[in-house]
């Protein structure tokens, strides 16, 4: 869990702003310490090695609970939570992470229960495809994983990792999550001309 933890804290964002633009990103876009701003401070490859980069983190000592060490299911859990936890606390940061969005997909995937991370993703990307505020397809897929681990396993570790996932993502988007959720302008746009507007 330290080593999760610690790993996840690792600010891959800032430092690649830092070594190789001489920019602080958290002066762009939200001011969020997350690989987003690589991209608005002005480079797509190294802000696709950003996202790559904090995707990974989370991944390597999930994997090894559970792969290496034969951990229970809940200390795996605890792993991965760690892990997301070090990315929106980091003490390198003072305590001010990024969103933790892409190193819970990391942490996720490392998982031995692999239909968490495929309904999450699945969910997420429709949450982006079709909500205009990007922090609403986070909670979509957080309270969807929610969902179908309830219903398929009832009261788990699992269910129990995903509601503090849940309450993470609510804390980490409390700003944008004022704005109600409503359907990008385009999609209701082709709704209205097929005279289907929700």
């Amino acid at each position: 869990m330290l080593a999760a933890f610690g790993l996840g804290a690792c600010p891959f964002s800032v430092w690649i702003g830092r070594w190789f633009l001489g920019k602080d990103i958290r002066d762009y876009g939200d001011g969020n310490p997350g690989a987003a701003n690589v991209f608005r401070a002005g480079s797509s490859k190294l802000g696709l090695l950003a996202v790559i980069l904090d995707v990974a983190k989370g991944f390597p000592f999930v994997f090894l609970a559970h792969a290496f060490f034969e951990l229970p299911d809940a200390a795996v859990l605890l792993v991965a939570m760690s892990a997301i936890l070090g990315h929106a606390f980091s003490p390198l940061l003072q305590l001010r992470g990024g969103k933790a969005i892409a190193v819970t997909f990391g942490a996720l995937l490392a998982l031995p229960q692999h239909e968490i991370v495929v309904v999450f993703a699945a969910l997420t990307l429709l949450g982006f495809l079709f909500i205009e505020v990007n922090a609403w397809a986070v909670i979509l897929g957080a309270v969807g994983s929610l969902a179908f681990i309830l219903v398929i396993r009832g009261g788990s570790w699992e269910a129990l990792f995903l509601l503090g996932l849940l309450v993470l993502m609510v804390v980490k988007h409390f700003e944008e999550l004022k704005t109600a959720p409503r359907i990008k302008v385009k999609i209701r746009a082709w709704l209205q001309s097929r005279g289907r507007e929700p």
